[in-house]
């Protein structure tokens, strides 16, 4: 699997999310297909719980008509925070790679290891750092126009 490929269109996600923080997220199954794309949403929305992760992990689970997405691997431009690990672990996505480190709130290594925590079940696979310079500059681009 392509882990560069998937993480471009993982950035692609999060360059279409405007105002929103920019974190894309594309869940794909064994044979390389995407099942689900999706950017933050948090806004749009007004939902706290649409980050990146949550709606392609919903996405999926609708295009499957099952909420186990095992089998998956899920690529996302920011390590996922507690609330999309716990959604990871829920919904059996056996692999995660991510681009940039979120020493603040992650939970794939960093703050947390959720994703790697025997007790909530079988440890899923972690791999971090895929393009981690040009998904960190998306964000610190992001911020610093905030400013």
């Amino acid at each position: 699997m392509d882990f560069e490929h998937f993480m471009h269109l993982s950035l692609e996600q999060a360059k279409l999310a405007g105002d929103e923080v920019p974190v894309g997220a594309v869940l794909v199954d064994a044979d390389g297909n995407v099942l689900a794309a999706a950017h933050n949403y948090r806004e749009q929305k007004n939902d706290p719980t649409s980050h990146a992760e949550v709606e392609v992990i919903r996405g999926a689970a609708n295009a499957l008509g099952s909420w186990r997405l095992e089998n998956t691997t899920l690529f996302v431009t920011l390590e996922p925070c507690v609330m999309c690990a716990g959604a990871i672990v829920a919904a059996r996505i056996p692999r995660v790679v991510f681009g940039a480190w979120d020493e603040k709130v992650g939970a794939a290594g960093s703050a947390y290891d959720i994703l790697r925590d025997a007790r909530l079940g079988k440890p899923i696979e972690v791999i971090p750092e895929v393009l981690g310079d040009q998904c960190q500059k998306i964000l610190k681009d992001f911020f610093e126009a905030k400013r």
